[in-house]
């Protein structure tokens, strides 16, 4: 196994070849992070997750147990994972080619589609994330959500399929209801001190932290 200095290790994770984590970054039982990877630092990665090849993560990424990263996906800054995620990149994935004959290889090809995940998110435990799409940053996920399209900056969604049903603060608490806005609303309060407008379903920060 390679040697990454100020990061902690769980003597059964496997960490293949050519992976990069940063320091104060940990990796608890049996990962499995494949050759490639990029982790930044003071990430934690909970006990049993799969990290595909060549996946990039940014820095103070939380990833709960047993979750699934496959090839393809990309996590901002400060995103939380929660347990039992699963993500996709394939939108029509077959084993074998079409005579039966051969397994197809698991490279990605024209199918494989990326997905990105920006930074400040939420996707709570046992949701599983479609390809080709973009979860938008401080964006909320619902547990046990299915993602099939975009979710926009600040939004909350859940369902199956997931679908916004309010606003989040950069802090993480609700700051308005769909059904209780109207279409424009030139200020949202939080609680915290943070501050936001809406506009046909786009949220814009008046007062982001410097």
């Amino acid at each position: 196994m390679p040697e990454f200095p100020n990061v902690r290790i769980h003597p059964t994770a496997i960490i293949e070849a050519d992976v990069a984590i940063g320091p104060g970054s940990s990796v608890w039982d049996s990962v499995h992070i494949r050759h490639g990877a990029h982790i930044g630092e003071q990430c934690i990665i909970g006990e049993k997750t799969y990290i595909a090849y060549d996946v990039r993560i940014g820095h103070r990424v939380k990833i709960n147990a047993m979750v699934y990263i496959c090839a393809a996906v990309t996590i901002e800054d400060g995103v939380m994972i929660s347990a039992g995620t699963t993500f996709t990149n394939d939108r029509f994935p077959r084993a074998t080619t079409p005579d039966l004959k051969q397994l197809r290889s698991s490279d990605p090809d024209e199918h494989t589609l990326p997905t990105l995940v920006r930074e400040g998110s939420t996707i709570g435990a046992q949701c599983t994330i479609g390809n080709g799409l973009a979860i938008g940053r401080f964006a909320m996920i619902g547990m046990g959500s299915l993602v099939t399209k975009n979710i926009g900056d600040f939004h909350l969604a859940i369902g199956a399929p997931a679908r916004t049903i309010g606003y989040v603060c950069r802090c993480g608490e609700p700051i308005g209801k769909v059904a209780d806005l109207e279409p424009i609303v030139p200020r949202i309060g939080c609680k915290c001190g943070l501050n936001y407008a809406l506009s046909n379903g786009v949220i814009t920060e008046l007062n982001p932290p410097s």
